[in-house]
């Protein structure tokens, strides 16, 4: 099975650098030269979609054996058919197979992947393609060198026309993330999804910028004081304080404490309002949460919750209401926030987006601004941790 061979590649590759395989094995990242298996359109139940070569040349192989190539045949179509990948050029149908795999010699490489079923935009991947069949459609899979994985995250993630020290402090973290979670899909068959379940990535990244940031920061990681990758959390703005970790995921972490984060609050997401019937409010304090609302005082203190500082719950009581599931089930930006109370209805001012925990993407696009260097960036949100190279790290745990 191609599942079984690609855990078997992954557990090889994990620890062929290691000296020692007796320490190796409790470690969670590996090798700074790694070839990952990421899972596109992971969200999509793909049924056909068109293959071409937009540099170098590749061969397409099925079951291990070669079957076409895109210098004879530039566009070459693949659809689910009755759980096999039917194969087809522009004048016939090759045949069906369950297992392709779409691989390039050339030190350059990258292909056009332009999706019929669903109707999407043409995307741009580099190195290589693994196709399988999956409850009813295509399973795609990027096989794909680290840094070029790296170079589209950072692009997905911050977007173009940033600031360079920003786009170092995100490449730095999109490694650090996808190294410490290279087991987090494994018994499915491949490393990592292209969605935010993971890190978001929709192929090569276009921007110049984007490369040399990714360049200049090769192998770079960031580990905790027991040289464990860190959990390289972020979100989109903080509203003025970033959240601890335990109050957001209930774990604990040392370096994802709560920090005061002016950089955030003058930047686009900083803040927002969200208007709600103020019955609406208490039935769902009640329904979902047992809350008291028939307590005048308890009924008093939801319609007027105030957070001059981040708070974990709504308190009233002793009923605590988490305000993550708050957030969740109301799909409010941020649990950062206040009520209102306006005749029947009830305003919530709040700050920030996202979860809070981490890095703040905007306050540290505002310190890249302001001229901090991305190691600055990184130990102002992440704190006592430590930049340091794989091949270093490596060093240190063989010690």
């Amino acid at each position: 099975m191609l599942k079984n061979s690609f855990i078997v590649i992954l557990i090889l590759v994990c620890f062929s650098n290691w000296k020692k395989t007796e320490k190796a094995s409790s470690l969670k990242y590996i090798s700074n030269n790694e070839i990952l298996y990421i899972k596109i359109f992971s969200q999509l139940k793909v049924q056909s979609f068109t293959f071409s070569s937009e540099t170098g040349s590749y061969l397409i192989f099925a079951n291990g054996v070669e079957i076409l190539n895109t210098t004879k045949f530039p566009l070459i179509k693949f659809s689910y058919s009755n759980d096999s990948i039917e194969v087809k050029t522009f004048e016939n149908v090759i045949g069906k197979y369950k297992k392709i795999k779409i691989a390039s010699p050339d030190d350059v490489k990258s292909f056009r992947l332009k999706l019929i079923s669903p109707d999407r935009k043409p995307r741009f991947y580099q190195n290589n393609l693994i196709l399988e069949t999956e409850a009813g459609s295509l399973k795609c899979i990027n096989e794909i060198e680290l840094d070029n994985y790296i170079g589209g995250v950072v692009q997905a993630e911050s977007g173009r026309r940033s600031f360079q020290e920003f786009y170092k402090v995100q490449a730095i973290l999109a490694r650090t993330f996808a190294l410490s979670h290279l087991q987090k899909h494994v018994a499915e068959g491949f490393s990592l999804c292209d969605h935010t379940h993971c890190q978001a990535y929709f192929g090569k990244t276009t921007e110049l910028d984007i490369m040399k940031a990714v360049s200049e920061t090769k192998d770079k990681v960031v580990v905790d004081d027991n040289l464990n990758l860190i959990e390289a959390a972020f979100h989109s703005n903080s509203g003025g304080q970033t959240a601890n970790s335990e109050d957001v995921w209930g774990s604990k972490l040392s370096y994802l404490r709560s920090v005061n984060d002016t950089f955030s609050t003058k930047m686009p997401n900083a803040r927002w309002e969200r208007k709600m019937s103020k019955d609406d409010w208490l039935s769902y304090l009640k329904l979902k949460h047992n809350y008291p609302i028939q307590d005048s005082n308890a009924r008093w203190t939801a319609i007027t919750f105030k957070q001059e500082a981040r708070k974990s719950y709504l308190e009233s009581n002793n009923i605590k209401v988490p305000l993550k599931n708050v957030r969740t089930d109301l799909q409010l930006k941020s649990t950062f926030f206040s009520i209102y109370p306006v005749g029947d209805s009830l305003i919530f001012k709040g700050k920030g987006f996202g979860h809070g925990v981490g890095m703040c993407q905007e306050g540290a696009m505002r310190m890249a601004k302001l001229g901090y260097k991305y190691p600055d960036v990184i130990n102002f949100y992440y704190q006592k941790t430590l930049l340091i190279d794989l091949h270093k790290l490596n060093f240190f745990k063989d010690e």
